[in-house]
Protein backbone atom coordinates (compact mmCIF):
# COMPACT_ATOMS: atom_id res chain seq x y z
CA UNK A 1 0.00 0.00 0.00
CA UNK A 2 1.61 3.56 -1.05
CA UNK A 3 1.98 5.63 1.89
CA UNK A 4 4.62 8.37 0.14
CA UNK A 5 3.83 12.50 0.15
CA UNK A 6 2.30 13.85 -2.97
CA UNK A 7 3.33 17.36 -3.32
CA UNK A 8 0.52 19.69 -4.54
CA UNK A 9 2.07 23.14 -5.56
CA UNK A 10 -0.35 25.71 -6.98
CA UNK A 11 1.22 28.25 -9.93
CA UNK A 12 -0.05 31.32 -11.29
CA UNK A 13 -0.16 32.84 -14.44
CA UNK A 14 2.98 34.30 -13.45
CA UNK A 15 4.95 31.42 -13.94
CA UNK A 16 8.23 30.45 -12.54
CA UNK A 17 9.08 33.85 -11.41
CA UNK A 18 5.90 34.54 -9.09
CA UNK A 19 6.84 30.65 -7.27
CA UNK A 20 8.17 31.13 -3.48
CA UNK A 21 11.39 29.44 -3.05
CA UNK A 22 10.08 26.59 -1.23
CA UNK A 23 7.74 25.55 -3.84
CA UNK A 24 10.58 26.44 -6.78
CA UNK A 25 12.53 24.15 -4.50
CA UNK A 26 9.95 21.19 -4.58
CA UNK A 27 9.34 21.31 -8.27
CA UNK A 28 13.37 21.32 -8.34
CA UNK A 29 13.74 18.26 -6.51
CA UNK A 30 10.30 16.38 -8.17
CA UNK A 31 11.46 13.55 -10.07
CA UNK A 32 8.44 13.22 -11.55
CA UNK A 33 6.17 16.40 -12.28
CA UNK A 34 1.94 16.07 -13.21
CA UNK A 35 -0.05 18.64 -14.42
CA UNK A 36 -2.09 19.82 -17.32
CA UNK A 37 -0.18 21.53 -20.80
CA UNK A 38 -0.20 24.95 -19.33
CA UNK A 39 1.28 24.56 -15.99
CA UNK A 40 3.82 22.81 -17.42
CA UNK A 41 4.66 24.64 -19.94
CA UNK A 42 4.84 27.70 -17.51
CA UNK A 43 8.52 25.58 -15.91
CA UNK A 44 11.94 26.61 -17.54
CA UNK A 45 14.01 24.43 -19.04
CA UNK A 46 16.24 23.84 -16.45
CA UNK A 47 13.97 21.94 -14.32
CA UNK A 48 15.08 18.43 -14.82
CA UNK A 49 11.78 16.14 -13.68
CA UNK A 50 9.86 13.92 -16.01
CA UNK A 51 6.69 16.04 -16.89
CA UNK A 52 3.43 14.17 -16.91
CA UNK A 53 0.18 15.04 -18.35
CA UNK A 54 -3.01 14.80 -16.51
CA UNK A 55 -4.73 11.87 -17.67
CA UNK A 56 -7.98 13.08 -19.27
CA UNK A 57 -10.71 12.07 -17.90
CA UNK A 58 -9.20 13.04 -14.79
CA UNK A 59 -10.54 11.03 -12.11
CA UNK A 60 -10.61 7.51 -13.53
CA UNK A 61 -7.17 8.17 -14.18
CA UNK A 62 -6.09 9.89 -11.38
CA UNK A 63 -5.33 7.00 -9.16
CA UNK A 64 -3.39 4.86 -11.39
CA UNK A 65 -1.60 7.88 -12.71
CA UNK A 66 -0.45 8.35 -8.61
CA UNK A 67 0.01 4.91 -7.57
CA UNK A 68 2.46 4.60 -11.21
CA UNK A 69 4.51 7.94 -9.83
CA UNK A 70 4.35 8.38 -6.11
CA UNK A 71 7.69 8.45 -4.38
CA UNK A 72 9.22 9.44 -1.23
CA UNK A 73 8.99 13.11 -0.92
CA UNK A 74 12.21 15.55 0.00
CA UNK A 75 15.80 15.72 -1.37
CA UNK A 76 18.01 12.88 -1.91
CA UNK A 77 15.05 10.15 -1.95
CA UNK A 78 16.31 9.05 -5.68
CA UNK A 79 20.24 8.58 -4.47
CA UNK A 80 18.46 6.24 -1.38
CA UNK A 81 17.28 4.01 -4.15
CA UNK A 82 13.76 4.86 -3.09
CA UNK A 83 11.22 6.29 -6.02
CA UNK A 84 11.44 9.95 -7.05
CA UNK A 85 9.07 12.70 -5.81
CA UNK A 86 6.09 13.77 -7.49
CA UNK A 87 4.79 17.01 -7.51
CA UNK A 88 1.68 17.81 -8.76
CA UNK A 89 0.70 21.10 -10.45
CA UNK A 90 -2.33 23.41 -9.99
CA UNK A 91 -3.55 26.41 -10.94
CA UNK A 92 -3.40 29.08 -8.45
CA UNK A 93 -5.01 27.97 -5.02
CA UNK A 94 -4.75 24.17 -5.29
CA UNK A 95 -8.19 23.65 -2.65
CA UNK A 96 -10.22 26.40 -4.12
CA UNK A 97 -11.33 23.91 -6.44
CA UNK A 98 -8.92 23.12 -8.01
CA UNK A 99 -7.01 19.36 -8.05
CA UNK A 100 -5.72 19.22 -4.19
CA UNK A 101 -9.44 19.15 -3.18
CA UNK A 102 -9.87 15.85 -5.52
CA UNK A 103 -5.82 14.34 -4.18
CA UNK A 104 -7.30 15.00 -0.52
CA UNK A 105 -10.27 13.19 -1.22
CA UNK A 106 -8.77 10.33 -3.09
CA UNK A 107 -5.66 10.09 -0.58
CA UNK A 108 -6.57 11.69 2.58
CA UNK A 109 -4.65 14.74 3.84
CA UNK A 110 -1.87 13.16 5.38
CA UNK A 111 -0.46 12.17 1.92
CA UNK A 112 -0.98 15.61 0.87
CA UNK A 113 1.68 18.47 1.10
CA UNK A 114 -0.17 21.47 -0.54
CA UNK A 115 2.14 24.65 -1.63
CA UNK A 116 -0.97 27.23 -2.75
CA UNK A 117 -0.26 30.21 -4.90
CA UNK A 118 -2.40 33.25 -4.39
CA UNK A 119 -5.62 32.49 -5.89
CA UNK A 120 -7.48 33.53 -9.03
CA UNK A 121 -10.19 35.14 -6.68
CA UNK A 122 -7.62 36.48 -4.44
CA UNK A 123 -6.64 38.36 -7.73
CA UNK A 124 -10.07 39.70 -8.61
CA UNK A 125 -10.40 40.85 -5.37
CA UNK A 126 -7.43 42.94 -5.16
CA UNK A 127 -7.76 44.59 -8.67
CA UNK A 128 -11.79 45.58 -8.28
CA UNK A 129 -10.69 46.76 -3.94
CA UNK A 130 -13.78 44.46 -3.47
CA UNK A 131 -13.70 42.78 0.52
CA UNK A 132 -13.33 38.98 -0.40
CA UNK A 133 -15.55 38.30 2.92
CA UNK A 134 -18.53 40.04 0.88
CA UNK A 135 -18.61 38.30 -2.22
CA UNK A 136 -20.18 35.42 -3.37
CA UNK A 137 -18.00 32.62 -5.46
CA UNK A 138 -19.23 30.15 -7.85
CA UNK A 139 -17.12 27.51 -10.37
CA UNK A 140 -19.04 27.46 -13.51
CA UNK A 141 -15.97 25.11 -15.18
CA UNK A 142 -17.21 21.88 -16.31
CA UNK A 143 -20.46 22.88 -14.54
CA UNK A 144 -23.83 24.09 -15.67
CA UNK A 145 -24.08 27.88 -15.76
CA UNK A 146 -27.39 27.68 -13.88
CA UNK A 147 -25.07 27.17 -10.73
CA UNK A 148 -25.26 30.97 -10.63
CA UNK A 149 -28.85 31.80 -10.52
CA UNK A 150 -29.53 31.68 -6.76
CA UNK A 151 -26.49 34.22 -6.15
CA UNK A 152 -28.27 36.60 -8.38
CA UNK A 153 -29.77 38.89 -5.14
CA UNK A 154 -29.98 42.65 -5.58
CA UNK A 155 -27.12 44.22 -4.29
CA UNK A 156 -24.58 41.02 -3.77
CA UNK A 157 -21.45 40.83 -5.63
CA UNK A 158 -20.66 37.83 -7.19
CA UNK A 159 -17.19 36.49 -8.57
CA UNK A 160 -18.02 34.01 -11.89
CA UNK A 161 -15.19 30.64 -12.36
CA UNK A 162 -15.02 30.53 -16.11
CA UNK A 163 -13.23 28.64 -18.72
CA UNK A 164 -15.46 29.42 -21.68
CA UNK A 165 -14.97 32.29 -24.04
CA UNK A 166 -18.26 32.61 -24.45
CA UNK A 167 -18.71 33.01 -20.67
CA UNK A 168 -19.77 36.85 -20.21
CA UNK A 169 -21.86 37.05 -23.20
CA UNK A 170 -24.25 34.02 -21.67
CA UNK A 171 -24.47 35.28 -18.35
CA UNK A 172 -25.25 38.98 -19.29
CA UNK A 173 -27.94 37.20 -21.50
CA UNK A 174 -28.51 35.14 -17.88
CA UNK A 175 -29.02 38.47 -15.86
CA UNK A 176 -31.29 40.02 -18.71
CA UNK A 177 -33.58 37.09 -18.67
CA UNK A 178 -33.27 37.84 -14.83
CA UNK A 179 -34.17 41.16 -14.27
CA UNK A 180 -30.38 42.12 -13.64
CA UNK A 181 -29.50 43.39 -17.31
CA UNK A 182 -28.85 46.89 -15.22
CA UNK A 183 -25.73 44.94 -13.52
CA UNK A 184 -22.40 45.85 -14.59
CA UNK A 185 -20.17 42.66 -15.56
CA UNK A 186 -16.06 42.60 -15.29
CA UNK A 187 -14.35 40.21 -17.28
CA UNK A 188 -10.67 39.64 -15.60
CA UNK A 189 -8.50 37.60 -18.03
CA UNK A 190 -5.27 35.85 -16.87
CA UNK A 191 -4.55 37.49 -13.67
CA UNK A 192 -1.01 37.75 -12.31
CA UNK A 193 0.14 36.78 -16.15
CA UNK A 194 1.98 39.20 -18.88
CA UNK A 195 -1.37 39.02 -21.08
CA UNK A 196 -3.76 40.09 -17.44
CA UNK A 197 -6.83 42.11 -19.11
CA UNK A 198 -9.34 43.88 -16.55
CA UNK A 199 -12.34 45.19 -18.74
CA UNK A 200 -16.49 46.07 -19.26
CA UNK A 201 -17.73 42.87 -20.95
CA UNK A 202 -18.13 42.98 -24.28
CA UNK A 203 -20.29 41.13 -26.82
CA UNK A 204 -17.30 38.87 -28.27
CA UNK A 205 -14.84 36.54 -27.07
CA UNK A 206 -12.46 36.56 -24.02
CA UNK A 207 -9.79 34.18 -22.45
CA UNK A 208 -11.21 30.87 -21.31
CA UNK A 209 -8.84 31.78 -17.73
CA UNK A 210 -11.30 34.13 -16.73
CA UNK A 211 -13.25 35.17 -14.03
CA UNK A 212 -16.64 37.25 -14.32
CA UNK A 213 -17.48 39.95 -11.41
CA UNK A 214 -20.59 40.74 -11.32
CA UNK A 215 -22.55 43.68 -9.24
CA UNK A 216 -25.82 42.99 -9.03
CA UNK A 217 -28.42 45.37 -9.75
CA UNK A 218 -32.01 44.96 -10.30
CA UNK A 219 -33.78 46.30 -13.39
CA UNK A 220 -37.13 48.85 -12.94
CA UNK A 221 -40.29 46.79 -11.71
CA UNK A 222 -38.18 43.21 -11.40
CA UNK A 223 -38.97 41.08 -8.85
CA UNK A 224 -35.93 38.58 -7.29
CA UNK A 225 -36.54 35.44 -6.03
CA UNK A 226 -35.95 34.64 -2.53
CA UNK A 227 -33.56 31.92 -0.95
CA UNK A 228 -35.92 31.80 1.58
CA UNK A 229 -38.70 29.23 1.60
CA UNK A 230 -41.70 29.92 -0.70
CA UNK A 231 -41.07 30.80 -3.93
CA UNK A 232 -44.24 32.06 -5.75
CA UNK A 233 -46.25 28.94 -7.14
CA UNK A 234 -45.51 30.90 -10.66
CA UNK A 235 -41.64 30.28 -10.47
CA UNK A 236 -42.62 26.77 -11.14
CA UNK A 237 -43.56 25.23 -14.66
CA UNK A 238 -46.13 22.61 -13.48
CA UNK A 239 -49.58 20.63 -14.37
CA UNK A 240 -51.25 20.99 -11.07
CA UNK A 241 -49.23 18.69 -9.17
CA UNK A 242 -47.85 21.48 -7.15
CA UNK A 243 -47.69 21.71 -3.07
CA UNK A 244 -49.00 25.29 -2.74
CA UNK A 245 -46.48 28.10 -1.41
CA UNK A 246 -48.31 28.31 1.89
CA UNK A 247 -48.14 24.99 2.74
CA UNK A 248 -44.79 24.37 0.78
CA UNK A 249 -43.08 27.06 3.41
CA UNK A 250 -44.45 25.31 6.57
CA UNK A 251 -43.05 21.70 5.38
CA UNK A 252 -40.15 23.23 4.16
CA UNK A 253 -39.86 25.03 8.01
CA UNK A 254 -40.71 21.05 9.66
CA UNK A 255 -38.36 19.68 7.14
CA UNK A 256 -35.32 21.86 8.64
CA UNK A 257 -33.14 21.99 5.34
CA UNK A 258 -29.18 21.35 7.16
CA UNK A 259 -26.32 22.28 4.44
CA UNK A 260 -24.85 18.83 3.35
CA UNK A 261 -27.90 16.63 4.31
CA UNK A 262 -30.08 14.53 1.79
CA UNK A 263 -33.75 15.41 1.15
CA UNK A 264 -35.86 12.50 -0.52
CA UNK A 265 -39.00 14.38 -2.52
CA UNK A 266 -41.51 11.45 -2.28
CA UNK A 267 -43.62 12.05 -5.51
CA UNK A 268 -42.03 14.72 -6.50
CA UNK A 269 -44.98 16.46 -8.95
CA UNK A 270 -43.19 19.80 -10.30
CA UNK A 271 -40.11 19.00 -7.67
CA UNK A 272 -40.86 22.72 -5.80
CA UNK A 273 -39.93 21.11 -2.15
CA UNK A 274 -36.73 19.50 -2.94
CA UNK A 275 -35.74 22.59 -5.43
CA UNK A 276 -36.44 25.23 -2.61
CA UNK A 277 -34.13 22.37 -0.03
CA UNK A 278 -31.46 22.69 -2.64
CA UNK A 279 -31.78 26.28 -2.56
CA UNK A 280 -31.27 27.22 0.90
CA UNK A 281 -27.45 26.11 0.64
CA UNK A 282 -25.09 24.94 -1.73
CA UNK A 283 -23.93 22.04 -0.29
CA UNK A 284 -27.99 20.78 -0.07
CA UNK A 285 -28.52 17.49 -1.83
CA UNK A 286 -32.26 16.27 -2.79
CA UNK A 287 -33.46 13.14 -4.74
CA UNK A 288 -36.93 13.49 -6.53
CA UNK A 289 -38.81 10.39 -7.20
CA UNK A 290 -41.55 10.75 -9.44
CA UNK A 291 -43.38 8.17 -11.91
CA UNK A 292 -44.40 9.95 -14.77
CA UNK A 293 -41.99 10.51 -16.96
CA UNK A 294 -43.61 14.29 -18.72
CA UNK A 295 -43.49 15.36 -14.80
CA UNK A 296 -39.58 13.82 -14.59
CA UNK A 297 -38.74 16.23 -17.29
CA UNK A 298 -40.54 19.23 -15.80
CA UNK A 299 -38.73 18.38 -12.25
CA UNK A 300 -35.32 18.85 -14.29
CA UNK A 301 -36.78 22.24 -15.91
CA UNK A 302 -37.61 23.49 -12.80
CA UNK A 303 -34.20 22.54 -10.63
CA UNK A 304 -32.60 24.24 -13.47
CA UNK A 305 -34.02 27.33 -14.34
CA UNK A 306 -34.16 27.70 -10.36
CA UNK A 307 -30.52 27.44 -9.67
CA UNK A 308 -30.04 24.06 -8.79
CA UNK A 309 -29.28 21.71 -11.77
CA UNK A 310 -28.11 18.92 -9.29
CA UNK A 311 -31.38 18.02 -8.53
CA UNK A 312 -31.35 14.06 -8.53
CA UNK A 313 -34.49 12.84 -10.24
CA UNK A 314 -35.31 9.30 -9.90
CA UNK A 315 -37.78 7.34 -12.05
CA UNK A 316 -40.32 5.21 -10.73
CA UNK A 317 -43.59 4.90 -7.79
CA UNK A 318 -42.62 4.74 -4.07
CA UNK A 319 -42.16 1.75 -1.86
CA UNK A 320 -40.16 0.20 -4.78
CA UNK A 321 -38.18 3.26 -6.30
CA UNK A 322 -36.65 3.53 -2.78
CA UNK A 323 -34.51 0.54 -3.04
CA UNK A 324 -31.09 1.46 -3.50
CA UNK A 325 -31.33 5.21 -2.73
CA UNK A 326 -28.42 6.76 -0.14
CA UNK A 327 -30.26 7.11 3.30
CA UNK A 328 -32.39 10.72 3.86
CA UNK A 329 -31.74 13.03 6.23
CA UNK A 330 -35.08 14.27 5.78
CA UNK A 331 -38.39 13.09 3.70
CA UNK A 332 -41.24 14.87 2.32
CA UNK A 333 -43.72 12.82 1.34
CA UNK A 334 -46.61 15.09 -1.44
CA UNK A 335 -49.09 12.03 -1.77
CA UNK A 336 -49.21 8.57 -2.18
CA UNK A 337 -49.50 8.05 1.79
CA UNK A 338 -52.23 5.83 1.24
CA UNK A 339 -50.31 3.20 -1.01
CA UNK A 340 -49.01 0.36 1.12
CA UNK A 341 -45.59 0.52 1.99
CA UNK A 342 -44.95 4.33 1.53
CA UNK A 343 -44.62 5.90 4.66
CA UNK A 344 -43.08 2.82 6.23
CA UNK A 345 -40.13 2.71 3.46
CA UNK A 346 -39.82 6.16 4.00
CA UNK A 347 -39.93 6.19 8.31
CA UNK A 348 -37.67 3.03 7.65
CA UNK A 349 -34.86 5.01 5.61
CA UNK A 350 -34.43 7.52 8.07
CA UNK A 351 -31.86 7.45 10.88
CA UNK A 352 -31.88 9.25 14.59
CA UNK A 353 -32.70 12.95 13.85
CA UNK A 354 -33.95 12.48 10.56
CA UNK A 355 -36.99 14.21 10.00
CA UNK A 356 -40.23 12.96 8.30
CA UNK A 357 -43.22 15.43 7.29
CA UNK A 358 -46.48 13.89 5.00
CA UNK A 359 -49.58 15.85 3.79
CA UNK A 360 -52.52 14.74 2.99
CA UNK A 361 -56.10 16.44 1.45
CA UNK A 362 -58.39 13.43 1.20
CA UNK A 363 -60.03 12.32 4.21
CA UNK A 364 -58.45 8.62 3.58
CA UNK A 365 -55.30 10.11 3.47
CA UNK A 366 -55.39 12.19 6.55
CA UNK A 367 -57.02 9.06 8.10
CA UNK A 368 -53.56 7.29 7.39
CA UNK A 369 -51.58 9.90 8.89
CA UNK A 370 -53.85 10.11 12.09
CA UNK A 371 -53.30 6.53 12.32
CA UNK A 372 -49.22 7.00 11.78
CA UNK A 373 -49.62 9.82 14.87
CA UNK A 374 -50.88 7.66 17.20
CA UNK A 375 -48.80 4.77 16.48
CA UNK A 376 -45.63 7.18 16.60
CA UNK A 377 -45.94 10.42 17.93
CA UNK A 378 -45.81 13.79 16.30
CA UNK A 379 -47.58 16.60 15.23
CA UNK A 380 -50.77 16.58 13.09
CA UNK A 381 -51.77 19.76 11.62
CA UNK A 382 -54.90 21.22 9.50
CA UNK A 383 -53.70 24.04 7.48
CA UNK A 384 -56.35 26.03 5.88
CA UNK A 385 -55.74 28.96 3.70
CA UNK A 386 -57.98 31.43 2.08
CA UNK A 387 -57.42 33.79 -0.71
CA UNK A 388 -59.74 36.91 -0.96
CA UNK A 389 -61.83 37.07 -4.24
CA UNK A 390 -64.24 38.40 -6.28
CA UNK A 391 -68.01 38.35 -5.42
CA UNK A 392 -69.90 40.38 -8.06
CA UNK A 393 -68.97 43.57 -7.18
CA UNK A 394 -67.60 43.00 -3.42
CA UNK A 395 -65.05 40.74 -1.92
CA UNK A 396 -64.99 37.62 -0.16
CA UNK A 397 -62.96 34.91 1.12
CA UNK A 398 -62.47 31.66 -1.29
CA UNK A 399 -60.79 28.82 0.67
CA UNK A 400 -58.52 26.09 -0.96
CA UNK A 401 -58.57 22.38 0.16
CA UNK A 402 -57.45 21.72 3.64
CA UNK A 403 -54.46 20.09 4.35
CA UNK A 404 -53.57 17.73 7.11
CA UNK A 405 -49.45 17.31 7.90
CA UNK A 406 -47.53 14.92 9.68
CA UNK A 407 -44.55 15.91 11.40
CA UNK A 408 -42.14 14.06 13.34
CA UNK A 409 -38.54 13.87 14.21
CA UNK A 410 -36.87 10.09 14.59
CA UNK A 411 -35.69 9.73 18.11
CA UNK A 412 -32.62 7.18 19.06
CA UNK A 413 -29.50 6.30 18.54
Amino acid sequence: MLSQIVTVVGIGADGWPGLSPVSRAAVEQAGVIVGGPRQLALLPGAVTGRRVPLPSPLLPGLSELVAAHAGTDGPGAALAGAAPALVVLASGDPMFYGIGATLARLLGPARLRVLPHLSSVSLAAARLGWPLDDVDVVSLVGRPRELLLPLLQPGRRVFALTAQETAAADVRAMLAARGLGASPVTVLADLGGPDERVAPAGEGPHSSLAILAIECRLDAAAVPLPRVPGLPDDAFEHDGQLTKREIRALALAELAAVPGQLLWDVGAGSGSVGIEWMRVHPASRAVAIEPRADRRERIARNAAALGVPGLSVVAGAAPQALAGLPAPDAVFVGGGVTVAGVVTGCWDALGPGGRLVANAVTIEGQAVLADWRQRLGGTLTRIGVERAGGLGSLTTWRPALPVVQWSIRKEGS
